[in-house]
């Protein structure tokens, strides 16, 4: 069995990405680090970790967003041929059998549905800055079902996850396509997860996978949650993503009513209660009109 691991980084962390590479080595995986145009110091240091672990380098000649990252890797490990691949971000640290966990819960799968029913099956994540691990979200008629892990050897079913820490076959990806590469950054996994269950495949969330990942940039307490904060260019491709979202014909109108409810209270959250919330909200409304009128890719501010 051949796996390739693809890891997209832009300025990353060496301590962290040295760390998650380090952890998912062995001989029968093949690391593939795509580089969104860093800095050309960072861009030395990263020639010499992937040298030390032998990966496979991939620089692009500018910061073409995730989607496009990935799929560069995904082109790449086609040459490897390999039969599963596995994405992370650069700032993941994975439990050192995560890989093993999702090839084991793919394999239990097998047992209850056909392969080609089998989606993507993701990690399940904890942020050290939350109480709580966020659970694997389905949604049902006009609710978000919240689908904890009672058991570490629970394999549930969700509409799509997040996509460090996820893993994919070849084939499924094969029938379904790539990542959408318009979209730039945010919504990218969503999509890809909503395009597999209009396609009639299924995802999972397999609960003895696990990740400490972090999810924005400073997370702000709200009454007993804690609302995870992004700079106010990500607010922009997360909202003019969604939109984008919504007018697809084939994106359950479920989702997309639940889905736009919660982008509205975001929308006021991160418009009243942020630390500029004047520069969010107008990064916002820009994303929201250019998610109408159906702009996509990179924007330059």
């Amino acid at each position: 069995m051949k796996i390739s691991c693809i890891i997209v980084t832009y300025n990353p962390n060496f301590l962290d990405l040295e760390n998650l590479i380090q952890k998912i080595v062995s001989n029968n995986r093949q690391i593939i680090v795509v580089d969104n145009f860093s800095d050309s110091t960072d861009r030395k240091k990263l020639k010499e970790i992937v040298n030390q672990f032998n990966c496979h380098l991939i620089l692009l000649d500018k910061n073409y967003g995730i989607a496009t990252a990935q799929n560069k890797g995904i082109e790449v490990s086609r040459s490897y041929h390999s039969d599963f691949l596995v994405f992370f971000d650069q700032d993941s640290d994975p439990s050192s059998n995560l890989i093993e966990s999702l090839i084991e819960a793919h394999t239990k799968l097998l047992q209850r549905i056909p392969a080609t029913k089998i989606g993507i099956l993701g990690a399940r994540y904890t942020d050290s800055r939350q109480d709580n691990p966020p659970p694997f979200l389905r949604f049902e008629g006009l609710k978000m079902v919240r689908c904890p892990c009672e058991t570490k050897e629970d394999i549930v079913e969700v509409d799509y996850v997040i996509a460090s820490g996820s893993m994919v076959s070849s084939t499924a990806l094969d029938r379904i396509g790539t990542m959408k590469e318009e979209l730039f950054i945010d919504y990218v996994d969503i999509e890809w997860g909503l395009r597999a269950k209009s396609k009639g495949m299924q995802n999972f969330g397999v609960c003895n996978a696990f990740m400490n990942h972090s999810l924005g940039d400073n997370p702000k307490k709200w009454g007993k949650k804690m609302i995870p904060i992004h700079s106010p260019l990500r607010h922009y491709y997360h909202f003019r993503n969604a939109i984008l979202l919504y007018k697809l014909s084939w994106v359950p109108w479920n989702w997309k009513l639940v889905d736009g409810y919660r982008l509205l209270l975001k929308f006021v959250f991160y418009s009243i209660f942020t630390d500029r919330p004047w520069n969010h909200f107008k990064m916002m409304s820009l994303g929201i009109i250019h998610g109408i009128v159906g702009k996509s890719g990179s924007i330059n501010i």
